[in-house]
């Protein structure tokens, strides 16, 4: 077990400093005077005697982490912190162990599922926390880690490594990656602070724009209000949305690099932006000519504006809703669930396979189709212009094939549990795209409230499944990882 050591140790740390982020909610509780101030002081004292005690155990081992510690220290932390983060529901609204542990999962995964009801009679603290955790796993916490843990005296590349989403993860922005980590957080805050401004001047009170902020940028979805963006019903408020939703889908590597530049040219070489804009503008016109000739909405305007916001939201596996879409025709619905899949870019705040793995697989079918006619040619799959080496081409396709082993899996699962297929298998998709709101009985207008315990933790793993992009979970799950 020694050699474990130096793990704990690091996540012992990293558990002190999640504590001192609830000094936050902690604070604005007793300025607010709502009550939950007691249910902070505990769980900061829980969390942080806990990271202390840790670090303490171990506090002589201090090699730097391997890239098996690497593995397993991303999955404790994901795994481990919800239940920690969930300890203010606990102790403040007296929901159950599995329920504010699904709740945590949800916000730090950035998937935005719910099982609470009446947000709008929740103390303002507790709300402010939920969009904490949003906005604290949307770049994710162990990015903000290799900032933090070198000046500490502990190294951080091999967490990195396993935490950076997408298949191409050897790339860096800076030489080093204390640096890369640091440039990423400073775009995601000022990215962030002119979201609340701007949300603030399109109508919001300063508590909103603050909490649907860290929501919008993290592309979790968590909101204030049970209507979610229904209860402002602004078309200004919701532009304002929908544009940092797109911001937010797109590599923050690329806003970096296009903000250090000055320069837009970071965006037109990124592979992704332009398959990522045409697919999502099109949905959106498309889906909303699809409504109007329906006649679900009177006029065209009215159409592309539900149309906009919904899709966009879904699209981005934010999750916010300004109407129940539940309620238009099926195809509608279905097309925005598919777009969850795959429409985000790696190094994004989404969740889903991410838009670099959908074209390297559209690619490699195109390529296999010219084979067949063509046995002799030579067609290499190209990526902004680059050739995509054979081991990159092997592990999306493996991703691929477990991706979707994942999801029948686990709608079988919920299914033979006694759950409704539709909202079986939407449950499933908008968990492991960290997406948030399906179909059915887990709808916009819904909650997760009516799942059973086993529903409610099956959802779980696949939300965490999802946000460690499966092969992270599964590594650490195999015999071999802890065999010597």
């Amino acid at each position: 077990m020694k050699r474990f050591y130096p793990v704990v140790r690091v996540f012992g740390v990293l558990l002190m400093g999640f504590a001192l982020t609830l000094l936050v909610p902690l604070a604005l509780s007793w300025l607010w005077q709502d009550g939950a101030h007691s249910a902070y002081d505990e769980a900061f004292l829980i969390t942080f005697g806990s990271g202390l005690a840790l670090w303490w155990a171990a506090r002589h081992e201090k090699r730097d982490l391997k890239v098996r510690d690497g593995f397993l220290m991303v999955v404790l932390v994901w795994t481990l912190l919800p239940a920690f983060a969930g300890l203010p529901l606990i102790l403040q609204l007296n929901v159950s162990f599995t329920d504010a542990y699904f709740e945590a999962v949800s916000g730090l995964t950035t998937t935005g599922s719910t099982v609470l009801a009446n947000l709008d009679q929740l103390p303002p603290s507790i709300n402010l926390w939920r969009g904490m955790m949003v906005w604290l796993g949307g770049m994710g916490l162990i990015v903000l880690a290799v900032a933090i843990l070198p000046l500490l005296g502990i190294g951080g590349r091999q967490m990195f490594k396993a935490e950076a989403p997408g298949p191409m993860k050897d790339s860096q922005l800076t030489p080093r990656v204390t640096e890369t980590a640091k440039g990423l957080w400073v775009v995601y805050a000022g990215i962030t602070l002119a979201c609340v401004l701007s949300l603030k001047w399109a109508g919001m009170s300063w508590f909103d724009a603050v909490m649907h902020s860290f929501s919008t940028m993290g592309l979790g979805g968590f909101s204030s209000h049970d209507a979610s963006f229904g209860y402002w019903n602004s078309p200004a408020i919701e532009a304002v949305t929908i544009f940092f939703m797109l911001l937010a889908g797109i590599n923050f590597a690329t806003h970096f690099l296009a903000v250090h530049g000055r320069s837009f040219g970071a965006y037109r070489r990124d592979p992704e932006v332009g398959w990522y804009l045409v697919v999502t503008i099109g949905s959106v016109l498309g889906i909303a000519i699809y409504l109007q000739a329906l006649d679900v909405y009177p006029d065209f305007a009215t159409a592309l504006r539900f149309s906009a916001f919904n899709v966009v939201s879904i699209a981005t596996t934010t999750g916010f809703a300004n109407t129940d879409y539940n309620l238009w025709p099926m195809f509608a619905p279905l097309w925005m669930l598919f777009l969850c899949s795959f429409v985000t870019s790696a190094g994004s705040t989404g969740g889903g396979i991410k838009m670099i793995r959908a074209i390297i697989l559209y690619k490699q079918v195109y390529r296999e189709l010219i084979r067949a006619m063509h046995p002799s040619a030579v067609w290499p799959v190209r990526v902004g212009g680059s050739v995509v080496s054979p081991n990159i081409l092997s592990a999306v396709l493996a991703f691929g094939f477990i991706y979707m082993v994942s999801i029948v899996s686990m709608t079988l699962l919920l299914s033979f549990s006694g759950l409704e297929i539709v909202t079986a298998f939407s449950a499933v998709v908008a968990s492991i795209n960290n997406t948030g709101p399906g179909l059915n009985q887990v709808g916009p207008a819904t909650t997760y409230e009516i799942l059973t315990d086993f529903q409610t933790w099956v959802c779980s793993f696949a939300m965490l499944l999802g946000r460690l992009e499966i092969f992270t979970l599964l590594v650490v799950l195999t015999p071999a990882f802890w065999r010597k």
